[in-house]
């Protein structure tokens, strides 16, 4: 399916939703946004997919949209730093990208802004991967983007890779890196991540992390679940798959090479495995 259809068909699914909601909007006095989650892989194309979802729903049927990423709400540098050196043993945190390296403070005062009948305008923060040699940094305030309220916001489509996501029971967290040790404990010594083949890479790396440090990623996801992140949040939420995880680090490829091209700057393919491989830990627990 391409892009575009694909667009097409969240499109022919949300429209029902979205008018209702309004209808009930219209019925009481606050003003609310339709809030749209956008979840899927890393490289999936949630973003690609959010801007075609804006464009569809603003010039086709009217709807003022905006979009939000969650990748934009990653702790400053300087914070990713703190965070590394306050857990040093714990290689979950050696990268953004895991729930605990995003700031929720700023997170939940994004989305109280749509509950403020008085907001003139609603600000969103900006965050530059290609900053320090890919680990990226937070633009400062003067660099956000803001969008005027004279125009009342219908739908906030808000993406990442982990939205929606809730935490496990600790119990089964557990039990998945037992399994996942005795898995890798049954085959052959692996190959070096860099020597396979796209589709070969690792897709079970359960068993490369402590308990405690998978425990207490978990317990950051609990939060993010409970005070913004989680399906209750959302009035409708999109899901991009794929049959093969090894896609990750392919289409991630992609994106870095992208992004060498069009700033100079960014993380070697060996880093973006070393990046990728952090993510699995998710789905694998949630499967």
């Amino acid at each position: 399916m391409s892009r575009d259809s694909r667009a097409q068909l969240v499109v022919e699914s949300v429209l029902p939703f979205i008018e209702a909601h309004r209808k009930l909007e219209h019925q009481g006095n606050a003003k609310k946004p339709f809030i749209l989650g956008v979840t899927g892989l890393q490289g999936s194309g949630k973003s690609h997919l959010a801007s075609a979802l804006v464009f569809a729903l603003s010039k086709d049927h009217n709807y003022n949209t905006i979009e939000v990423s969650l990748d934009d709400f990653y702790l400053r540098h300087d914070e990713q730093i703190s965070l590394r050196t306050q857990n040093p043993s714990n290689n979950l945190f050696k990268a953004r990208g895991q729930p605990g390296t995003h700031d929720p403070v700023l997170l939940k005062s994004f989305f109280s802004q749509f509950s403020d009948p008085l907001a003139k305008h609603v600000w969103i923060p900006s965050f530059d991967k290609g900053l320090f040699q890919g680990e990226g940094d937070r633009l400062p305030l003067s660099e956000w983007k803001t969008i005027d309220c004279h125009c009342p916001i219908d739908v906030v489509i808000f993406e990442g890779w982990c939205v929606g996501f809730q935490p496990c029971p600790d119990i089964e967290v557990e039990r998945k890196r037992v399994e996942a040790l005795q898995i890798r404990h049954l085959n052959e010594p692996e190959k070096s991540i860099m020597d396979l083949p796209r589709s070969q890479f690792s897709t079970t790396t359960l068993g490369d992390h402590k308990l405690v440090d998978l425990l207490h990623v978990n317990d950051c996801l609990r939060r993010y679940s409970e005070d913004f992140m989680g399906p209750q949040h959302f009035d409708f939420m999109v899901h991009l798959d794929t049959n093969d995880l090894g896609n990750v680090y392919t289409w991630r490829i992609q994106q870095e090479h992208a992004l060498h091209r069009r700033k100079g700057t960014g993380m070697t393919d060996e880093a973006v495995v070393k990046f990728g491989t952090v993510f699995f830990i998710c789905p694998v627990v949630d499967n």
